[in-house]
């Protein structure tokens, strides 16, 4: 469910997209952070594996992070402002809007890997 502040409109699947690229960015291998812009530009976005994806330590739901294979999530997210880059043949550039964005879901719920 949408947070009630939502500025942008984001929908369910773009909210959980932008929370996860969030999470990604606080891990320093995931993400390496500008701080003359406030940016974070992610290296690499996490592959599926069976279902789940590991997001620095964490494990999340494929049907979670299924926003990270789906263009017009990208597009949207992209012409919202809050990422710039070419997906799918690029790093992806959280803005400062996007990092700071308050996508409701707080920190991502996911369990600990046990591999």
């Amino acid at each position: 469910m949408p947070p009630k502040n939502n500025p942008l409109k984001l929908n369910a699947l773009q909210l959980r997209t932008l929370a996860l690229l969030q999470e990604l960015a606080r891990h320093p291998a995931t993400a390496t952070r500008d701080p003359a812009s406030s940016e974070a530009t992610i290296n690499h976005l996490p592959h599926v594996h069976g279902d789940h994806v590991h997001i620095g330590e964490l494990v999340v739901s494929a049907r979670d992070a299924s926003g990270f294979s789906n263009p017009s999530v990208w597009a949207a997210l992209e012409r919202k402002g809050l990422v710039r880059g070419d997906f799918p043949h690029a790093s992806i550039t959280l803005t400062a809007l996007g990092l700071g964005y308050e996508t409701g879901l707080g920190r991502i719920r996911a369990g600990r890997s046990d591999h």
